[in-house]
């Protein structure tokens, strides 16, 4: 579980978050609302281990897995669905030991990471990142688009993807319906 003893983060000398306390337990959905500059993304960042608290104390179990949406998406010359299939950065790993593996030419090797990535659903990853991409409003033919040919908000949904893609144990969505039409929102809150 997540906790947050008594907590104080300053920003600019100023305090953030003061004697703020809370536990989230495994399986929880925790919705955080507050006008911008409240702190919303500052705490997401402690999350993350991106910052560290000024005062008090907080943990997050280190194997949880995180997943987050990017708040920036690079302009490469890379398609989209396999910038979402990115997010599964274990199955990626597994990927490369297995070119490896091949172009050594160990068998015993070769199977044992077919079972990993089996194990890991990397079998059904493709399928996968292309309904993420249908929900989010992405025709067929944009999956096969470069990331250079999306505007900016389109580009915020492939992160959105990514993210959701990414097997967690904490999902951090920092206002992930910026960017969405009302289909996509729908499709998201019963995704």
């Amino acid at each position: 579980m997540i906790t947050f003893s008594d907590i104080q983060l300053l920003r600019g000398g100023k305090p953030l978050l003061e004697q703020a306390s809370a536990t989230i337990h495994p399986g929880d959905k925790v919705g955080l609302v507050g006008k911008n500059g409240c702190g919303k993304s500052t705490l997401f960042a402690l999350i993350k281990g991106e910052l560290s608290v000024d005062g008090g104390s907080n943990r997050v179990p280190h194997h949880w897995e995180l997943a987050w949406v990017a708040q920036e998406t690079p302009a490469l010359e890379r398609k989209a669905l396999d910038y979402v299939i990115d997010g599964d950065r274990e199955y990626r790993n597994l990927e490369a030991q297995l070119i490896e593996a091949e172009e050594a030419d160990n068998g015993t090797l070769v199977a044992e990471l077919h079972s990993k990535i089996d194990i890991v659903g990397g079998y059904t990853i493709n399928s996968r990142a292309a309904e993420l991409l249908n929900g989010l409003g992405f025709s067929q033919q944009q999956m096969d688009w470069n990331l250079t040919q999306f505007s900016g908000g389109w580009r915020m949904r492939l992160n959105l993807a990514q993210a959701l893609l990414c097997p967690s144990d904490i999902l951090l969505l920092d206002e992930p319906t910026n960017h969405l039409d009302l289909d996509a929102v729908i499709w998201l809150e019963k995704w």
